[in-house]
C-alpha cells in the first residue's frame, strides 16, 4: 500500500494543482491540465537520479512558503468572511455533525480523510531527521497552519455554498492568486518526492530481506543513508503515475483510491505498533491493546468510508497491492526453495577430496572466490564444475552473503573466517554479513577488506611466533619502486578506480601468508552459479505456475547476482546447472 501511495501521492498532488489553471481559465479543456500535469510529473522522476542531496535545499523555504500562505489566507477569509467559523474547533460540533448527517455523514469520511494524507509519509523522513525534529514541526508549524487553512476555506464555503468542488483556489484573493499558485505546484512536488523516497527506502529493505527481486540501489548522498535511488523502480512508478493521471483524469477518483491506500497503510501500521510495543519495547500488553484500540478504532471508522468507495476508484491500490504483495511472497518462496535445494545437495568436502587422485586435480595460480547460499560444505555448483573441469585456484574461499534483519553490521563483524580442510589444502569459509540498511562496499575495497581479514585469520592462527602486520592505507597513488628484500617485502594491491591501499608488511613471514601474497598477485577470480530453478514434475499447478513461469520470469529480468554483488565481468566464471525444487 505504501508502494500504491507513492503512483497515487504524485498524481493526486500535481494534477489538484495543476487544476487552478482552469479557475482563471474556465474554458480550457482537461486535456490540457493533464498535458500539463504529466509534463511535471516526467520532470520530477527524470530528477530523481540527482537525490534529494542535490536540491534538497530548496525543500525547507518552499514548503515554509506554501504553510505561511495558507495559514495567512486561511486567517484572512476567516476574519473576511465568517469569523463564527471558530467555533467549530469545538468537538461539540463533531458530535452535532454526525447527528444530523447519519449515515451521509460516516459517507463523507472518505472525502474527510484526504484533509490528513501526507502524514503517512512522514516515516521518510526518519532517514533525514530526528523523531524530536519530525513532532516540533508537526506540531508547532504544520497542523496549526493546516487548521487555519481549513477554516478559512470553511468560512468561505459558508458564504459560497456553490463553489464546493473547486473551494480552495476560490478562496485565494485575487491579487496574490498566481503567486500562490506556482508555490502550490512546487510544494505538491516536494511532499511528492518524500512519498517517492519512502518508496525506494520500503523497497530496498524488502530487497534485503530476500523479498523482492534485485534491484540496483543509489545512494545519493555520502553522509545520509536514507537518500537512495533506484533507477528500475523510478522509471516504473513514473509509468504507473501517467497510466494513472491519464487513465482517471479527474482529483475525484484519483482521491478515492488515494485515501483507501492511505488509511490501509495507518490501520496497518498501528496493528503493527502491537507487535513493536509488547515484543520490541517489551511493555505491557495491556497498554499495546490500549494504543490499537484508540488509535485503531478512529481509523477503522475511516477505512469502513473508504471502502464504500471501492468500486469508484478504490479498487486501484487494492489491486496493485495485491499484485506486489503475490510478486514479493513468490520471489521469497522461490529463493527459500533454491537455497534449501543448495543445502540438501551439498557435498562433503572431505568426499570431493578424496576423489582428487581419480580426477586428477590441478591447482592453478590465484585466489578463487566461490559464491553461494551454503554456509558449510560446498555447493553443488562447486562439485559440478570440478567434476566436469577438475581444476581450481591455489587459496579458495567459499563466500556466502547474508542480509540479516538488523540495520547495521559492524564493520569488525561483517567478515567471519573460517578454515576448511588440512592447512596445506588452502580452503577457507568466509561469511560477509550485510544489514538491510548497510551500503555494499566496491568490488576493490570488498577484495582488501576480504584478504585483509584472511591474513589477520592466518596471523592469529600461526604458533611460529613470527611477527605479521596486516595495515590498510590511504594513498593517491602507489610507488612502482617499492623496495622488495627478504626480509621485509610490501605489495601494493592498487586500482585505478580507487584510492584505498592494501600493503602486506612483515618479518620472516609464514609460508601461508606468502602464498597469500604470491595468490593476490596471480589474479583474483570469482565463481558463481548460473542456475535454472525448475518444479519437479510431480508438483502442482499452482507451484509450476509460480516457480517455473512468476518465478523464472523475475530471475531472468531482475539484475544479475555478479552485478548486484559487484563482480567484475572479466573475472567471472558462470556454472550452469538445474535445479529441481
Amino acid at each position: 500500500m505504501v508502494i500504491g501511495d507513492g503512483i497515487l501521492t504524485p498524481s493526486m498532488s500535481v494534477l489538484s494543482a495543476v487544476n487552478g489553471i482552469r479557475i482563471k481559465a474556465p474554458s480550457l479543456h482537461e486535456n490540457y491540465t493533464v498535458f500539463i500535469a504529466g509534463v511535471i510529473l516526467v520532470g520530477l522522476f527524470a530528477l530523481q537520479h540527482f537525490g534529494t542531496r542535490s536540491v534538497g535545499f530548496l525543500f525547507a523555504p518552499i514548503l515554509l512558503a506554501w504553510l505561511f500562505c495558507i495559514s495567512v489566507i486561511g486567517v484572512y477569509n476567516t476574519i473576511y468572511w465568517n469569523p463564527h467559523v471558530v467555533s467549530a474547533l469545538s468537538p461539540y460540533y463533531v458530535y452535532n455533525f454526525f447527528k444530523k448527517a447519519g449515515k451521509d455523514g460516516w459517507s463523507s469520511l472518505g472525502g474527510i480523510v484526504l484533509c490528513i494524507t501526507g502524514a503517512e509519509a512522514m516515516f521518510a523522513d526518519l532517514g533525514h531527521f530526528s523523531q524530536l525534529s519530525i513532532r516540533i514541526a508537526f506540531t508547532v508549524i504544520v497542523y496549526p497552519c493546516l487548521v487555519l487553512a481549513y477554516m478559512g476555506e470553511a468560512a468561505y464555503l459558508s458564504k459560497h455554498k456553490e463553489d464546493l468542488q473547486k473551494s480552495f483556489y476560490k478562496a485565494i484573493p485575487e491579487v496574490v492568486f498566481w503567486p500562490v499558485f506556482i508555490i502550490a505546484t512546487l510544494a505538491t512536488m516536494v511532499g511528492s518526492q518524500a512519498i517517492i523516497s519512502g518508496t525506494f527506502s520500503v523497497i530496498s529493505q524488502c530487497r534485503a530481506l530476500k523479498c523482492f527481486p534485485r534491484v540496483k540501489v543509489v545512494h545519493t548522498s555520502n553522509h545520509i543513508h536514507g537518500q537512495i535511488y533506484i533507477p528500475e523502480v523510478n522509471w516504473i512508478l513514473m509509468v504507473l503515475c501517467l497510466a494513472v493521471l491519464v487513465g482517471y483524469r479527474d482529483t475525484d477518483t484519483i482521491g478515492n483510491a488515494y485515501g483507501l491506500a492511505v488509511i490501509t497503510v495507518m490501520l496497518v501500521t498501528t496493528c503493527l505498533m502491537f507487535l513493536v510495543i509488547v515484543m520490541v519495547w517489551k511493555r505491557n500488553i495491556l497498554g499495546a491493546l490500549a494504543f490499537v484500540i484508540v488509535f485503531g478504532s478512529v481509523e477503522l471508522f475511516y477505512f469502513s468510508a473508504c471502502l464504500a468507495k471501492v468500486h469508484k476508484g478504490g479498487w486501484f491500490p487494492l489491486v496493485l497491492s495485491l499484485i506486489l504483495l503475490s510478486t514479493m511472497c513468490i520471489w521469497h518462496y522461490g529463493t527459500l526453495k533454491k537455497q534449501a535445494y543448495e543445502l540438501n545437495n551439498r557435498v562433503c568436502l572431505d568426499m570431493l577430496l578424496s576423489m582428487g587422485t581419480n580426477l586428477g586435480i590441478n591447482r592453478v595460480p590465484g585466489i578463487g572466490l566461490i559464491y553461494s547460499n551454503v554456509a558449510t560444505g560446498v555447493p553443488p555448483m562447486f562439485a559440478h564444475f570440478v567434476t566436469n573441469f577438475p581444476a581450481f585456484h591455489r587459496i579458495l574461499v567459499f563466500v556466502t552473503v547474508q542480509s540479516l534483519t538488523v540495520p547495521k553490521v559492524p564493520a569488525n563483524q561483517r567478515f567471519v573466517i573460517s578454515r576448511i580442510g588440512p592447512t596445506e589444502f588452502h580452503l577457507f569459509q568466509c561469511v560477509v554479513r550485510y544489514g538491510y540498511k548497510d551500503q555494499r562496499n566496491d568490488t576493490h575495497d570488498f577484495e582488501n577488506h576480504l584478504i585483509e581479514t584472511v591474513a589477520e585469520f592466518l596471523r592469529n592462527g600461526n604458533n611460529d611466533g613470527e611477527a605479521f602486520r596486516w595495515e590498510t592505507t590511504n594513498q593517491q597513488q602507489s610507488s612502482p619502486s617499492d623496495d622488495v628484500t627478504a626480509s621485509s617485502f610490501e605489495n601494493v594491491v592498487s586500482s585505478e578506480s580507487s584510492k584505498k591501499t592494501v600493503r602486506f608488511r612483515g618479518v620472516g613471514c609464514s609460508k601461508e601468508l606468502e602464498d597469500l601474497r604470491e595468490a593476490r598477485e596471480s589474479g583474483l577470480a570469482y565463481m558463481m552459479g548460473s542456475t535454472c530453478v525448475l518444479a519437479c514434475d510431480t508438483s502442482s499447478y499452482l507451484k509450476k505456475f509460480a516457480i517455473n513461469i512468476v518465478y523464472g520470469f523475475l530471475r531472468q529480468n531482475c539484475r544479475h547476482p555478479a552485478i548486484a554483488l559487484g563482480v567484475p565481468h572479466t573475472s567471472l566464471i558462470e556454472v550452469g546447472m538445474v535445479y529441481r525444487v
